[in-house]
């Protein structure tokens, strides 16, 4: 296997809607390391349409099917938070390696037995948190650990997207918090992942989490419905390493201002930005050093591991991570983000819950 592709198998590959068909496809067919050899819908008219347009040679409509063939390697479960467990426990149990999608699980004992299973099985389990494999994030990692802010004084994360008012109709299931796929537990997530990946852990820890916007028009049907999601979520605390730092994302109704994250020490301050989450999009940087103009920051080609070809946007972080991904199968060693890793994110929104304000 060391000098072939992964023969990757891509469950949830519907090609008109979903992260998918969005990022996956399109960052698995242009992978160098990876070969996207099967999809799977729950139709198999849809599976054959994905397998045609990004070249697979596999088509399912039952992902145990897909399983348990032959020249499957690995897969990646990308379907809806709650469809993530039983997948991604069968694929363990076939003995795959298994990438799947952020949250790991809806609940935190569902991402732990999910854990738990990988680390008996021994295989190489991977979660989608794709702002530790953006460049910039990185980029900025290395510059924190190489003291170019000096003492870490102070933090703040701030994501404001907007739409929040309105929803497509295959996308309203979100609006059940009970579903976990809420702005808490994905935007706030991946934000707060990129900011303990940055700075480290917290110590302590405040929240307020808030449902502003408690109907959403379902633009399909024009019906307006009762959402109990959250909507604005304020975190504010201490880390250990004694910084005190603060997050708030929030899905507004207009104008988002993006993504930002500014880090500000004894010896100088880092800011980045991006016009969504540092999972989906490019990330710019900029720093001071003993100063107070801000320089944008150009960040190193090494940190990129796609070919150059690959699409910009959504697809390209995961594009690095299925590098990452199948570096770690051939070699054997430890792939990060692990599950993990994934349990870890899902204990600290519980602790986000549990400190909220009410």
């Amino acid at each position: 296997m060391a000098a072939d592709k992964i023969r990757l198998g891509i469950i949830g590959a519907n090609i008109h809607r979903g992260w998918a068909s969005r990022s996956h496809l399109a960052a698995a067919a242009a992978s160098s390391e990876v070969e996207l050899t099967a999809v799977c819908t729950t139709r198999q008219e849809s599976a054959d349409e994905s397998a045609r347009k990004f070249g697979a040679r596999l088509a399912f409509h039952d992902y145990r099917d897909l399983l348990a063939h032959p020249d499957i390697d690995a897969v990646a479960v990308v379907l809806r938070v709650p469809s993530h467990y039983e997948p991604t426990m069968a694929a363990l149990e076939a003995g795959k390696h298994v990438y799947t999608e952020w949250p790991l699980g809806q609940t935190t004992a569902q991402a732990r037995e999910m854990a738990d299973k990988a680390r008996a099985t021994r295989v190489q389990a991977i979660v989608g948190l794709q702002a530790r494999a953006n460049p910039a994030i990185m980029y900025l990692k290395e510059l924190i650990e190489e003291g170019y802010v000096g003492e870490i004084l102070s933090c703040h994360v701030s994501l404001f997207r907007d739409g929040v008012l309105q929803c497509s109709s295959d996308r309203t299931w979100r609006r059940d918090v009970a579903l976990g796929a809420t702005t808490l537990t994905i935007a706030t997530g991946h934000c707060t992942d990129a900011m303990r990946f940055v700075m480290g852990e917290f110590g302590e820890i405040a929240a307020v989490i808030s449902t502003q916007a408690r109907e959403w028009l379902d633009t399909g049907s024009g019906k307006k419905l009762a959402v109990t999601s959250p909507d604005n979520i304020l975190i504010s605390g201490r880390m250990k390493n004694g910084a005190v730092a603060s997050i708030h994302v929030a899905s507004i109704p207009y104008a988002g201002s993006g993504y930002r994250m500014e880090i500000y020490g004894s010896e100088g301050t880092l800011v980045a930005t991006s016009d969504d989450s540092p999972q989906i999009k490019e990330v710019r940087l900029a720093g001071a050093k003993k100063g107070n103009k801000l320089q944008n920051l150009e960040v190193p080609a090494r940190l990129i591991s796609v070919l150059a070809g690959t699409p910009r946007g959504e697809p390209f972080n995961v594009g690095q991570m299925y590098c990452r991904f199948a570096q770690a199968i051939r070699s054997g060693r430890g792939c990060e983000p692990n599950f993990d890793t994934a349990v870890e994110l899902h204990q600290l929104i519980d602790k986000i819950r549990e400190s909220s304000i009410k």
